[in-house]
């Protein structure tokens, strides 16, 4: 459980830094800004300096692309709300057309459903929170307890002997995952220097093309481009897996698995360090389960104070610190020489921010409220390799260790 911070100075310093980040923009009921969470600023930006970033414009970032704001029980990108059931609240997600079609098995109901929201906010109070989150996993709808889960954020492996890493200007990455906490990390990796390479399913492309093109951009637009079947079939994929110093993927394990892909299949390389980014952990029962930012957030606990019950903290928060955490995480792998497996919980991320000391009561006189601001990234160099290129670069790369 959070514990309240009681200086005033330190709540004067946290409250204009949560509401100058944009942060109280997004968190709140839709007439009242909450700063109940404001201490989580102080941490993110401890990590973001290590990347010479800005943890408010890293959270707030993708809000004030899309011109969001705060709304209480509905989160700012509009997909999650936030529900009380019988005994407790949860978070649901239907930000597919999937998520939708399957709400009649979730409610176990043949009545057709014209406001999904509706429906849902007059179904659960009468169920409990276990019930319906369980049910909703089965379904593969994103689904949280509020509070659920308080495990370990980074749980570390040795996989690989260590070696000393390379100098980030020789830095490989290969960036396999998708939409926002993946992306981040290998974004701030290249912006200390590393060469990222992103690649992409030709059948299924990263999820955020389909959104907001500035926020595609941010996250991936000084990355090269590879389009790659993922199948342990596709020699260059795997080839680059093979050379990469450093891997990252956000998928649930049995994507990679099945295809052949996952990290227990590649060569032994020293100093490899793999990230794998989930909404859960790895733990039994928990692998496969699907998640999205605001509900893993809510899983954690990561929540602020409306007038009538939690309200959503931030935008997706669980994705921007996920991607913090995880980039902090292979620093200090490589710098202990790596070869090591990094799993990062997106729930279990919010859940060691929402453990920091809150802050008490309204805003003090004298401090604005700033809107997010729009996140300042040069202009996106999209270029695109081929299968050629990835071969030459697995080839050079292969050619140092002879």
């Amino acid at each position: 459980m959070a514990r309240e911070v009681r200086s005033g100075s330190d709540v004067q310093t946290f409250v204009r830094r949560w509401a100058q980040s944009g942060m109280a923009y997004l968190t709140g009921d839709p007439e009242t800004p909450d700063y109940s969470r404001a201490q989580i600023l102080e941490r993110a930006d401890t990590v973001a300096a290590m990347f010479g970033a800005d943890a408010g414009e890293l959270l707030t970032g993708r809000a004030a692309l899309m011109g969001t704001s705060r709304a209480g029980h509905q989160a700012a990108g509009g997909g999650t709300r936030l529900i009380r059931c019988r005994d407790t609240w949860v978070a649901i997600t239907l930000s597919r057309a999937g998520d939708i079609d399957s709400l009649p098995a979730l409610l176990e109901s043949a009545d057709p459903i014209e406001d999904p929201w509706d429906v849902l906010n007059e179904t659960l109070p009468d169920l409990s929170a276990d019930q319906i989150v369980d049910r909703a996993q089965m379904l593969e709808i994103p689904a949280a307890v509020l509070g659920s889960v308080t495990t370990d954020p980074v749980e570390i492996t040795r996989a690989w002997p260590a070696r000393p890493a390379p100098d980030f200007s020789d830095l490989l990455v290969v960036d396999l995952s998708a939409m926002w906490a993946g992306p981040l990390c290998g974004h701030l990796l290249q912006k200390l220097g590393a060469t990222v390479i992103k690649v992409e399913s030709p059948h299924r492309p990263d999820g955020a093309r389909a959104g907001n093109r500035d926020f595609f951009a941010w996250m991936n637009g000084h990355k090269l481009l590879y389009t790659s079947e993922l199948s342990h079939h596709a020699v260059g994929l795997t080839g680059l897996l093979d050379v990469a110093d450093v891997v990252i993927e956000a998928s649930r394990p049995r994507a990679l698995e099945q295809a052949g892909l996952d990290a227990p299949t590649r060569s032994p390389r020293d100093g490899r360090v793999w990230v794998r980014i989930t909404g859960y952990g790895r733990a039994a029962g928990m692998t496969n389960r699907v998640a999205f930012g605001d509900d893993a957030a809510v899983a954690g606990g990561l929540v602020g104070r409306g007038r009538r019950g939690p309200v959503f903290c931030g935008d997706a928060i669980a994705d921007p610190l996920t991607g913090l955490e995880a980039a902090g995480a292979v620093l200090s792998s490589l710098a202990r020489g790596g070869g090591e497996i990094i799993d990062v919980a997106m729930a279990a991320v919010a859940a060691e921010y929402a453990a920091l000391p809150t802050v008490e009561g309204t805003k003090p006189a004298g401090i604005d409220i700033s809107p997010p601001a729009l996140p300042q990234f040069s202009d996106p160099v999209f270029e695109r390799i081929d299968e050629t290129t990835v071969l030459d670069i697995v080839a050079e790369r292969r050619g140092r260790a002879c």
